[in-house]
């Protein structure tokens, strides 16, 4: 298994670089992140329609065009990169994955295709999104179905069309489906550091929801897995554009008549920065492709998310601090980098989680042989 990209995924990044950097421009990120709902409904209809890129990563058999994590982090990379603001990572990415992962045969093919089409924009409720082992303490589901509890953060909750809950049942967990008009659903959009990505808090109460199929313990974790190097493939693309910018800062930024990239010491800061980029994207890619090749429980998924997380951070900061003055202002872009990286940094599981994890696969592997 080679981990560097074909000609044809090199092809597909470039036109989804292209499309990014037209519809994502800095001034439309700013424009959207002051909205209720953050995203641009013609927006995501073209990358819907046109691009067909909710349904990369789902199974053909069910609408989707059946490729995997590596052209699934290809986009994410590049809307990363431009700090796109969409429904795209909760729709597509957790609750499409939820739905292929856990959903029955039936709501699979009557549900799936709809969100790979982008024609329903779903997302995923997790009453914790830190640790797939603490799902299911605050929602439970009854019998009958009815889902009562709350889940505190909802990504993109306040314009979602569908909700797919994750819920424990007197047997275990299973996914359930609930419609935002339901009786007994309370959305309340909440605030966030993190302008670019619209955040909700779900209070149900005795909501009648549709059982789509059971979550097992083994399943959760394999689908935390996958989100988690998705969510990695994101970070090292804003990471990568903090790297870029902020070098092409320290180019025309005079002082002293001299760049101020011309002095050692920011030489060699730009160096380490550059050196923790490339770790954390080799972390992601290896594990991307490993999740490809079928690969279940492996180490790599959390060492990625952790690694992407802790470049992510060290290069907003950075970012801000090789800018001076400037780079605390409101008028200048750094702080949305920022922002989004603190809040990066602690989705489904902040980095001391993921490295505590790491140590239980290899301990667990240990006790084994």
């Amino acid at each position: 298994m080679q981990a560097v990209l074909s000609e044809d995924q090199m092809q597909f990044k470039q036109v989804i670089a292209r499309f990014f950097d037209t519809h994502s421009t800095m001034p439309a990120v700013r424009r959207l992140s002051e909205t209720e709902t953050g995203f641009d409904p013609v927006v995501w209809s073209e990358l819907s329609e046109t691009l067909g890129l909710p349904g990369t990563h789902l199974p053909e058999e069910y609408g989707g065009h059946g490729f995997g994590p590596t052209e699934l982090g290809i986009i994410l990379e590049e809307m990363g990169r431009t700090l796109y603001c969409g429904p795209f990572f909760s729709s597509a990415v957790m609750a499409g994955y939820a739905l292929a992962c856990f959903g029955d045969e039936a709501a699979k093919i009557e549900k799936l295709p709809q969100i790979a089409a982008g024609t329903t924009r779903a997302t995923l409720v997790l009453d914790d999104l830190n640790h797939p082992s603490k799902v299911g303490r605050l929602i439970k589901a009854n019998q009958a179905g009815v889902l009562t509890g709350t889940a505190p953060i909802v990504l993109d909750g306040g314009s979602a069309q569908a909700f797919l809950i994750v819920a424990r049942e007197p047997a275990g967990l299973g996914l359930f489906e609930l419609s935002p008009t339901s009786p007994g659903v309370e959305i309340t959009l909440q605030e966030s550091i993190d302008m670019t990505r619209k955040i909700a808090r779900l209070t149900l109460q005795s909501a009648p929801g549709l059982r789509l199929g059971s979550v097992t313990e083994q399943g959760l974790y394999q689908f935390w897995d996958l989100i988690s190097v998705a969510l990695a493939h994101e970070m090292i693309g804003g990471a990568a554009r903090l790297l870029n910018d902020t070098v092409e800062y320290t180019k025309g930024r005079y002082q002293f008549g001299r760049p101020i990239g011309s002095f050692q010491a920011l030489k060699h800061r730009c160096a380490d920065l550059l050196m923790s980029l490339e770790f954390a994207k080799a972390a992601t890619h290896h594990a991307g492709f490993c999740l490809a090749a079928g690969e279940e429980t492996t180490i790599y998924p959390s060492m990625a998310k952790a690694m992407a997380a802790d470049c992510f951070m060290d290069m907003a900061r950075a970012a801000i601090q090789l800018r001076g003055g400037i780079g605390f202002t409101w008028e200048d872009d750094t702080h949305l980098w920022f922002k989004r990286a603190k809040c990066d940094e602690v989705l489904l599981g902040a980095p001391y989680q993921q490295r505590a994890r790491m140590m239980d696969i290899l301990q667990e592997a240990q006790d084994v042989a």
